[in-house]
């Protein structure tokens, strides 16, 4: 069996795609119980320390959001995406095959991100690191709150979360994956735009 330190899985990988690569790697290996065997944390909390924002407008959320649904579209998912910054929803899309079930599920994720300030996903796997669920052990209504992935918070650099971008559709950690790639791209491309002005 190969470990995450294995340089064989990372040969061929850029170095700075080697933490993204190195969480796929981890949360692809699951017990019968569907509950990940290697601690993530590091990983979902470098995403959060990595796709930060110096600013984040209404133009921004449109760029973003559509460049989900684009994403989307090319893969054939059928995805509720979700845009807010503060309580104000500045971008709101649903493809095909969704249904009015994913609005609730994007609410119950945003509370979650609301809450803790952490991606919906990392609140839910720090329960199950511990053994344990949010459900559980949250004292949450899970009527209103579900830490599952898709829902990541828009961080403005040296003033923290001011918003939300969620997903929900697909199986939670590929939602969690989708917003993931997305903000990826999105940071990248502003970068360049950065790089090409100057």
């Amino acid at each position: 069996m190969k470990y995450l330190d294995d340089p064989g899985l990372l040969m061929g990988v850029r170095p700075d795609e080697r933490s993204a690569r190195r969480l796929l790697l981890c949360l692809d290996r699951c017990d019968d119980r569907g509950r990940e065997q290697y601690a993530v944390m590091p990983e979902l909390r470098e995403q959060e320390e990595r796709l930060q924002f110096d600013r984040f407008d209404h133009d921004d959320a449109w760029a973003l959001g559509a460049r989900l649904v684009g994403l989307a579209r090319e893969r054939g998912h059928a995805v509720t995406v979700d845009i807010r910054l503060g309580d104000h929803q500045l971008f709101h899309y649903a493809l095909h095959g969704t249904s009015a079930d994913n609005d609730d599920w994007i609410e119950r994720k945003i509370r979650v991100v609301r809450r803790f300030g952490h991606s919906s996903y990392l609140v839910g796997q720090t329960y199950r690191d511990r053994g344990t669920t949010f459900e559980e052990k949250s004292h949450l209504d899970a009527a209103l709150y579900a830490a599952h992935g898709g829902c990541f918070p828009i961080i403005l650099r040296g003033t923290g979360p001011v918003g939300t971008v969620t997903v929900s559709g697909l199986p939670q950690l590929d939602d969690h994956r989708l917003v993931v790639e997305a903000l990826e791209l999105f940071l990248d491309s502003r970068g360049s735009d950065k790089e090409a002005g100057s």
